[in-house]
């Protein structure tokens, strides 16, 4: 099993565990290397640390940005990202603002579907904060019994051609590759066989576009071993990554216990021939 673990989310985005509870149990999982990647945001990161101390834990500055490539809504990670970037910090406040408004378009799709009162349900579970999104949108969706978890409203709301969607641009890849490198990070791309097995979603050529244009505009890494991966996207996925000569990141994208394909400290190997992103920074100490 890895010890490392470099995706999952906190309160301060769309996750169910503050950063200090988060980091106990990711300790108490056998995760020795962990980054903090909330969606768009960076405020949970210095709680997390302090706490990693407490456990002995190495952190890792993280952040998972929302982009908008094609017609395709993808999430980019950075790790070792420096918080304090004007660039980064700047344009991801951008991004938040912007959820305001999807928000608001996402509660008048379910209106219009006979669920009222979405909004000021999703923002109760997003604690008020901006950074509010469609998991907030699921969870009230989940309490007023129109789903039986979280995992299942995906099926039936908040995706294309379902109530609650609404289409949204993201940040460019372009400006999350720069402002993660402009930073000092490493970008990764997250949990690529969802953009595959997804309603529409990328054939081979289009996932090969997509890696030609990442790698040219200074992308390092790919999730091979993530919490929604198949054992057979594994294999994919490191294929992929020998191919374009990427690093290859793990991480389970644990929002919460019950709510997550994988809890946190519980992912396996990678495959043979797999070059682990953190390759990247020991190189650079």
């Amino acid at each position: 099993m890895l010890d490392y673990d470099l995706h999952c989310h906190s309160t301060f985005s769309d996750g169910l565990l503050s950063p200090t509870a988060l980091v106990a149990r990711a300790a108490e999982r056998g995760v020795k290397f962990l980054a903090l990647t909330d969606h768009d945001d960076l405020s949970g990161l210095t709680e997390a640390s302090d706490a990693a101390k407490q456990h002995g834990m190495q952190f890792i500055n993280g952040v998972e940005i929302s982009v908008t490539w094609r017609s395709h809504t993808l999430h980019i990670i950075g790790l070792h990202i420096d918080p304090s970037h004007r660039p980064l910090t700047e344009g991801l406040r951008s991004i938040r603002d912007g959820r305001g408004a999807r928000a608001q378009l996402m509660a008048d799709s379910l209106a219009k579907s006979g669920i009222h009162g979405s909004l000021e349900g999703a923002y109760r579970y997003a604690g008020n904060r901006g950074m509010i999104g469609r998991t907030h949108f699921a969870r009230f969706l989940v309490e007023q019994g129109h789903c039986r978890d979280v995992r299942s409203v995906f099926k039936n709301y908040l995706v294309k051609n379902k109530p609650g969607y609404a289409a949204h641009h993201w940040a460019s890849l372009q400006d999350a590759v720069s402002w993660i490198s402009g930073s000092g990070g490493f970008p990764v791309l997250a949990h690529p066989g969802r953009y595959t097995v997804a309603r529409k979603g990328m054939g081979q050529k289009t996932m090969r576009e997509l890696l030609g244009e990442f790698i040219n505009l200074g992308g390092q890494g790919i999730e091979v071993v993530c919490g929604s991966h198949t054992p057979e996207q594994y294999v994919e996925f490191a294929r992929y990554a020998k191919e374009f000569n990427l690093l290859a990141s793990c991480g389970s994208d644990f929002h919460g216990p019950g709510e997550s394909y994988r809890d946190l400290g519980r992912l396996p190997d990678f495959p043979l021939d797999c070059r682990p992103i953190w390759l990247a920074w020991e190189a650079k100490r």
